[in-house]
């Protein structure tokens, strides 16, 4: 029997793509292959009877290719204040679980993955303000990430740009920043001045929660 699951949260991704991220539209990426940095904020959420609201969840992505060629390397992190109950219903949901198929970036992601470490059970420190393109994570020992807007080469001012995927499997609209990551621990990455993901997330077991 599926369990039917819904999240709201915010978002902030990081890979090592120049700004604007080919994959974003049907594309290959630019550097050959892919290495991301993700983070939530639930705002609202449940998998069943389990209230999810108020935890984080984090993930690291490697692919030596495109995304959709496979061979993907990842490690899930899950809010140490996550009872059993919790932890168990959000990697359901980070692995594809429960999910009609691929309708979510997590069910898409999760089918490309051919090493999947051991899930870390551990404290996310995470903050995001989207329409700001503004962020951080921190997960001590493993994760660092900032996300800040584009800056003008020319003058320095911001710069805003919008990605709008009316068909998506992970957003309606992104605002698009610069990030800066650095991973270690079961998996290591540095990248810095790349594209970088701010988004308003609203899925469930049927894919996007579209707009009204």
């Amino acid at each position: 029997m599926v369990t039917y699951w819904k999240l709201k949260g915010r978002e902030l991704a990081n890979c090592n793509c120049d700004y604007g991220c080919n994959c974003q539209f049907g594309g290959l990426p630019d550097k050959g292959g892919c290495q991301a940095v993700f983070g939530m904020a639930i705002d609202e959420g449940h998998y069943g009877d389990t209230d999810l609201s108020g935890l984080n969840i984090s993930a690291v992505f490697r692919w030596p290719g495109p995304i959709h060629e496979g061979k993907g390397e990842c490690v899930a992190f899950v809010d140490e204040r996550a009872d059993e109950a919790q932890r168990s219903a959000l990697l359901t949901i980070m692995t594809g679980g429960d999910t009609d198929p691929m309708a979510t970036v997590f069910a898409v992601f999760a089918s490309t993955i051919e090493t999947m470490h051991a899930p870390v059970f551990t404290r996310i420190d995470f903050e995001v303000n989207v329409e700001g393109r503004k962020g951080r994570l921190h997960i001590p020992g493993h994760v660092e990430m900032t996300g800040e807007p584009i800056r003008s080469p020319v003058d320095g001012s911001e710069v805003r740009a919008r990605i709008d995927l009316p068909n998506g499997f992970e957003y309606e609209i992104a605002e698009i920043g610069s990030g800066t990551s650095r991973a270690t621990g079961p998996m290591t990455l540095e990248h810095a001045n790349s594209y970088g993901q701010f988004a308003h997330l609203h899925l469930d077991s049927h894919g996007v929660v579209r707009a009204a």
